[in-house]
């Protein structure tokens, strides 16, 4: 292989490891801490990992800016002493958002549990944010084998610490979260060291940069903005059922949008592999890429779903106490069809062509959409069975939406395979329902093959231009 077509290789051979591994331990964390904590317990741990979902933007779009602007640019090219001012002015920042945070919550919130959460997820926004920032800079400039041996290191310390504590009879879930504290603060220590020339300059390096922090924040803050509106679309149904229900109804719904969602942490990571390297590609190549891309992706979430009885399953026997929220999973499940296109796919080419205000654009809509209906299921009706339902609409609206507009920027029709994907959705929330387990299985497996006979020339076409691609590297 060529030197560009072997790093390429590494770089996925890194990212699946560490993905695997991350998916284990994701895995395992879902699946024990429910079994071995009180249903309540549980409640507030997701609560926290909640909180901590937004707290990572509480940088302003810094770090997304840095991210795109330098994105595809070799490291060695980096102005250190530039990224060393903005590095330690980043963390004089967060320090000032931190302390107003304890601030306000010590003036205004009286709930003590509630209270212990916000205070921990400061101390979380402070670490992820700094972190974060050297994270992107490894991404941005394709150090992907530093990133996911950091990846790997926080998953394993913090699988270490909690099994520690679990053999010790730990079952409170303050101790959950000093464990991940714990992780964060130690990879947080390495990655700086990963990024010497950035974190460790001389101090006389160090000038007030605020133009350069300016056009981060400026560019950056489109993207920030579009990822908070596409968490809050999910985000604002979680935080009315918290506010309707109790924290127990809280943690249930968690949990299967927990289990539901482990399969985005390797698709997740993998769109990190392909951004710096559509960056480079040739404009007029990206639709023949994301042609091939989508030709493989979409048959691959849809096959997720046929492990979905066997696992509701084996679930009912492991965690009885969760049966009633385990029954909501059919409903949710087939998010990781329209999350995985969105996030592997969609964002990344979003992010490639530089129309982060359209990315923007099509989450607020959905996040409007989000507000009306969770009020609606909510407030009004208050049926928890219809708030979950609309999670699974709402995702489904904004990957469609989003995906029509880029696909017509890049003159691709792919209006058939979204009428495809979204029968295969139907059939299989409907199916799931209304079926027994065995049943339900059996009659999406065979929708599934229907669907394979009638994209077996794209997927062959694809296979074969990745074969193609292969041979030629060689």
């Amino acid at each position: 292989m060529n030197k560009e077509a072997r790093h390429f290789a590494k770089s996925i051979l890194y990212t699946v490891t560490s993905n695997i591994l991350s998916l284990a331990i994701s895995t395992i964390v879902i699946l024990v801490v429910p079994k071995l904590f009180g249903v309540q317990e549980y409640g507030y741990w997701q609560l926290y990992a909640f909180y901590t979902s937004f707290v990572g933007f509480l940088h302003f779009g810094w770090n997304d800016g840095i991210y795109l602007r330098y994105g595809g640019q070799d490291y060695k090219q980096l102005d250190k002493k530039l990224f060393f001012s903005q590095f330690y002015m980043l963390i004089i920042f967060e320090l000032l958002i931190g302390i107003m945070i304890i601030l306000m919550t010590l003036l205004w919130i009286t709930d003590v549990e509630r209270n212990f959460i916000i205070l921990m997820s400061v101390f979380s926004m402070f670490i992820l944010n700094v972190r974060y920032f050297l994270f992107f800079v490894l991404q941005a400039t394709n150090r992907i084998k530093e990133f996911s041996k950091l990846t790997i290191l926080d998953r394993v310390l913090y699988a270490v610490i909690l099994v520690i504590m679990l053999v010790l009879g730990v079952r409170d879930y303050r101790y959950l979260i000093y464990a991940e504290l714990l992780a964060r603060g130690i990879t947080l220590v390495f990655t700086m060291f990963s990024c010497r020339e950035i974190a460790f300059a001389k101090l006389k390096s160090f000038t007030f940069t605020f133009s350069e922090m300016r056009k981060n924040i400026s560019v950056g803050v489109k993207l920030m903005f579009a990822t908070i509106a596409s968490l809050l679309i999910m985000g604002v149904v979680r935080f009315f059922i918290e506010r309707s229900w109790d924290i127990a109804t809280f943690g249930k719904v968690s949990l299967t949008i927990s289990i539901s969602n482990l399969m985005m942490v390797f698709i997740t990571t993998v769109g990190i592999v392909i951004y710096p390297l559509l960056r480079r590609a040739k404009h007029e190549d990206l639709a023949d890429i994301y042609q091939l891309i989508r030709n493989l992706l979409s048959p691959f979430l849809l096959g997720v779903l046929i492990f979905f009885n066997p696992l509701r399953y084996l679930l009912l026997q492991w965690l009885p106490n969760y049966a009633e929220s385990i029954k909501y999973m059919a409903i949710i499940f087939p998010i990781v069809v329209y999350e995985g296109l969105m996030s592997l796919l969609v964002n990344t080419f979003f992010k490639t062509i530089r129309a982060e205000a359209k990315l923007l654009h099509f989450n607020v809509i959905t996040l409007a959409l989000s507000v009306i209906l969770t009020i609606i299921s909510t407030i009004v009706l208050h049926n928890l069975e219809l708030s979950i339902v609309s999670i699974l609409v709402l995702l489904a609206t904004r990957c469609i939406l989003s995906e029509l507009w880029i696909t017509h920027k890049l003159g691709i029709d792919i209006r058939i395979e979204i009428v495809k994907e979204a029968l295969m959705t139907i059939g299989f929330v409907i199916s799931s329902l209304v079926l027994n387990p065995l049943d339900g299985w059996l009659v999406f497996t065979l929708l599934y093959v229907i669907y394979l006979i009638t994209k077996r020339k794209s997927l062959k076409h694809a296979i074969n231009e990745i074969v193609h691609m292969m041979k030629v590297s060689t």
